[in-house]
């Protein structure tokens, strides 16, 4: 993954950030910190919205998810979503089953449904897609993949699964709705917009098909996000998770840092 380098700028001219999330409810949030270290003000207004695929409507898909040894999960919702319809439709998955995750950061958000000490996870070492397929790798002759998505979902995995001849499905097990957010982007000068999934860029080009990048800088979290962010004609100046920096917080403090010393 190539890192590029953002526009100069000085701190004095980074005011207003906007993370393309819920407002974190733990007033002790590293968001927060940010915000008071470097004085600058952080606007959190999610780009998406996310409903659920009721369990009387996935039984159509006909997926017996009981039968797959292993899951795939690239997003913290496909991980609500799949442990919601597992409970919905009453089922308990194996402790033997393994839990492939795009990133550390999800794979540790498995900690709310699983004792993860005791269950097999594995995790890319970059967060790219190519670091997940080298873990994957050593286990596609032995397992049956699931892939829980949404109704528009990445299919680089999926052309992955195909190209190795795995067993897989792919359950839909939620839909991703772009949010209204044309007045919040107009109505403030932000200096940089952190996008944290391609569905996000999505929403984003959605709702400012005319947006013209300029000195605005973007950051994105994910290699996903990041190849949308560069597909959408944008370009992205602070990229997670890189060493040192796993999460878009730990991107900004790093940049906003390097501008503190000059």
């Amino acid at each position: 993954m190539t890192t590029v380098v953002p526009e100069t700028k000085t701190i004095k001219e980074i005011q207003n950030i906007l993370i393309t999330q819920h407002k974190p409810g733990n007033e002790k949030s590293p968001y927060f910190e940010l915000a008071r270290k470097y004085k600058v003000t952080l606007s959190f207004e999610p780009f998406i919205r996310v409903e659920p695929i009721p369990a009387k409507e996935f039984r159509k898909q006909k997926i017996d998810i009981a039968s797959y040894s292993a899951v795939i999960f690239a997003s913290r919702n496909a991980i609500d979503h799949f442990f919601r319809t597992c409970e919905e439709m009453r089922i308990t998955t194996s402790q033997h089953t393994k839990y492939f995750c795009i990133t550390e950061s999800v794979a540790l958000y498995l900690q709310k449904f699983i004792l993860y000490r005791k269950r097999k996870v594995f995790f890319g070492s970059d967060g790219t897609n190519d670091s997940l397929f080298e873990v994957m790798s050593k286990y596609k002759d032995q397992e049956r993949f699931l892939y829980p998505c949404s109704e528009s979902f990445d299919s680089e995995i999926t052309n992955w699964l195909i190209e190795n001849n795995c067993d897989y499905a792919t359950p839909v097990l939620y839909k991703v709705i772009s949010n209204d957010v044309k007045k919040i982007i107009e109505k403030h000068n932000f200096e940089i917009i952190c996008l944290l999934t391609p569905l996000g860029v999505r929403s984003f080009m959605e709702n400012c098909p005319s947006f013209n990048q300029n000195g605005t800088l973007i950051g994105a979290f994910g290699d996903n996000t990041r190849k949308a962010v560069i597909a959408a004609g944008l370009r992205p100046d602070i990229i997670a998770p890189q060493p040192n920096m796993p999460s878009m917080v730990s991107a900004l403090e790093n940049y906003l840092s390097g501008l503190k010393k000059k």
